[in-house]
């Protein structure tokens, strides 16, 4: 009997399903110096792929779902349903953005394994965390040179 933490993933009686260590395979042959430069540049634009999605998360998505909010106050008459809207379609957007930037951060794996390289985690956590910070930082200076208080302190309305 297995009783050893390590062995039963931290549970008492045994494992549950899922919870297994992952067991890579041994690097794939990768055959000629020129597949394994595709495959670099595939996973190098995959990640640019996951790089401009994530960007997407800090305006356009955003602002696409005003649009929608407004489109149906205007249509409607209706401001809390046009909130409604709007926030359903932010939020689809953004778990379906999701979605797709987890199979792609897999398939980047899949790649850069393919290459040559010994790839057993995705990027995606560091892709999101940089695209935060410059996302966060670029709408800080947009608001306060720009767009928001920046301006108002120069017309004189502050």
């Amino acid at each position: 009997m297995r009783t050893d933490p390590t062995d039963n993933g931290g549970l008492f009686i045994g494992r549950r399903p899922g919870t297994a260590p992952l067991k890579y395979r041994e690097l794939p042959d990768t055959g000629t110096a020129g597949r394994r430069r595709t495959d670099a540049v595939l996973a190098a634009g995959l990640l640019a792929v996951q790089v401009l999605l994530n960007l997407l998360f800090w305006g356009p998505i955003p602002a696409g779902s005003l649009w929608i909010a407004s489109q149906v106050q205007y249509r409607t008459g209706s401001v809390s349903l046009g909130i409604l809207l709007g926030f359903v379609a932010l939020l689809a957007a953004l778990f379906g953005g999701l979605s797709i930037l987890k199979r792609l951060d897999h398939a980047w794996v899949l790649v850069r394994r393919a290459s040559g390289v010994d790839q057993r985690e995705g990027v995606l956590g560091t892709v999101f965390g940089v695209c935060a910070v410059v996302g966060g930082s670029a709408f800080v200076l947009w608001l306060l040179l720009i767009g928001g208080l920046g301006s108002m302190a120069v017309s004189g309305q502050a």
